[in-house]
């Protein structure tokens, strides 16, 4: 296949899962090349370890490429992030690694871009939005390699008791989680602003609100308008009365939240397509509808890409770009996306999945890809507002607080960041 060369890619993780792939560098010898992996686990068992998954697909592409050995390992979302960077800072990179950010390593032009090591076929089969965060300054660095979206999960046997219908809008929400917490639920609302995955829940609502940590020229905007009215909203409808639960806002992690609603102590969360196997694991009977806005549907929703990123350090550049496009074929993105209850980063596989029944629970979550806005992980920058936000933004929902000051000093962390980009 045609193969354009020049130079660099990326990566970025938000989906929040589990493992990694992989070692140091890309070697040769007189019995051709190895290729190292690295990855993140999306698995919960050893059973379905991401481990698994790359030990079959990189012995399907030796058993057809044998000069070629791909030697992949797995790590949890807990370490592989730092341990990529660990080997990038001993010189050791390796020659591929998935993770969850790939924006710094684009920046000290340590990777290939995408149209280096991608045929265009398979480069233009990336579905456009995720191809578009991969970018920096109009160049893709970032592969996209998973996604997802989120939509508000509710438990239907507790709306049913309540008497409450799925909300569509912020009005609507707050309705029902008087109703729900008259009943006696713990969490009538479950709002996840701990540490953990602070960034997320907090993009969903200022999505909802119409707002967003950005402008539509890509200027951080965290403290704008409305984002100040939807966290006030937040404090004064939701927390200020009793309705997120007995956790602080700033205390409740994403993984609480979700094993709360598998509890079925939940009415009400914001969640993605993992959320539905946990649930129906414990026999909760739940429903999925459009996160709800501040006037009805939330015309835009979280979406969110984990990354494949391309070190330039050991070469190899053919033989990496050849595996790559095995690995992005259609069988093999379809084959993760429904290990894993993730949505396709191609088109192709993305089309396959819509139509086919056996995929028929994650459609609300393809839909909604279309609709999505990703964290804007093309900024160097973001990396420390990410972590600002995830610091501060419960304290933008206490009682007392001042959602605009809270708001306000994750803008002026990001402004000081984005300075030096």
């Amino acid at each position: 296949m045609q193969r354009r060369r020049t130079g660099t890619i990326a990566v970025v993780s938000a989906l929040g899962m589990t493992a990694v792939l992989g070692g140091c560098g890309l070697t040769g010898d007189s019995d051709g090349v190895t290729l190292k992996l690295v990855a993140a686990d999306y698995g919960d068992s050893k059973d379905n370890s991401s481990q698994k998954y790359w030990d079959e697909l990189a012995k399907s592409y030796e058993a057809k490429n044998p000069d070629v050995q791909v030697d992949v390992s797995v790590y949890s979302w807990n370490d592989v992030d730092r341990k990529v960077r660990e080997m990038v800072e001993a010189g050791e990179a390796p020659d591929m690694a998935q993770i969850g950010a790939y924006s710094d390593y684009a920046d000290k032009d340590l990777l290939y871009r995408a149209d280096d090591v991608l045929s265009i076929p398979v480069q233009a089969d990336f579905v456009s939005q995720l191809a578009a965060a991969g970018q920096v300054n109009g160049v893709q660095y970032g592969l996209p390699f998973a996604a997802s979206t989120r939509v508000l999960f509710y438990n239907k046997t507790l709306f049913d008791k309540a008497g409450v219908q799925p909300p569509k809008s912020w009005d609507d929400l707050a309705e029902a989680a008087e109703a729900l917490k008259e009943k006696g639920v713990k969490y009538p609302y479950a709002l996840p602003l701990g540490a953990e995955e602070a960034q997320a829940e907090t993009m969903q609502w200022m999505l909802s609100g119409e707002g967003g940590y950005t402008d539509d020229v890509g200027t951080y905007s965290v403290d704008s308008p409305q984002n100040v009215t939807t966290f006030t909203w937040l404090r004064d409808e939701l927390v200020g009365k009793g309705l997120t639960g007995p956790v602080a806002p700033g205390k409740l992690n994403r993984a609480d939240a979700f094993a709360a609603f598998a509890a079925g102590d939940v009415g009400m969360l914001n969640g993605h397509p993992s959320l539905m196997k946990m649930a129906s694991d414990k026999g909760v009977k739940y429903g999925m509808v459009t996160t709800p806005g501040i006037d009805g549907e939330s015309k835009n929703t979280l979406g969110v890409s984990d990354w494949m990123t391309v070190f330039k350090k050991n070469g190899h550049q053919d033989e990496i770009g050849d595996f790559l496009d095995f690995v992005y074929s259609e069988e093999n993105v379809l084959d993760f996306s429904r290990e894993y209850d993730l949505l396709p980063v191609t088109t192709s596989a993305s089309q396959t999945m819509s139509a086919a029944p056996e995929d028929e629970n994650l459609k609300p979550f393809l839909d909604e890809l279309l609709l999505s806005e990703l964290y804007p992980v093309g900024k160097t920058s973001w990396a420390a507002v990410s972590a600002d936000v995830k610091k501060r933004i419960g304290q933008a929902v206490a009682t007392g607080a001042s959602p605009k000051e809270v708001l306000g000093q994750i803008q002026a962390t990001a402004m000081k960041a984005g300075s030096a980009e």
